[in-house]
């Protein structure tokens, strides 16, 4: 179940909304006037969800790729990898 919290809790009980993003491993939403407005998460959480972001977009290049009849050989593969 989502956290959710108002706009003024960030300002005034930061430290709270800090424990709970940590410990939770889970983002708490923030409403403005009722609202949703934001998402704060730890930096653990923000950067595992960019690492698997980045990942996909590599998955989707590779799909794209053999849709279109490219292949490529076991050592470019891992060249390739190994920049990344």
């Amino acid at each position: 179940m989502p956290i959710i919290k108002p706009s003024s809790d960030l300002r005034n009980n930061y430290n709270e909304i800090s424990t709970i993003c940590h410990q939770t491993k889970s983002p708490v939403y923030i409403t403005k006037n009722g609202i949703g407005d934001l998402a704060v998460m730890s930096i653990e959480l923000y950067e595992l969800l960019t690492d698997k972001y980045m990942l996909y977009k590599e998955l989707e290049k590779g799909i794209n790729s053999l849709e279109k009849g490219e292949k490529y050989s076991e050592k470019e593969v891992y060249e390739e990898l190994d920049k990344i």
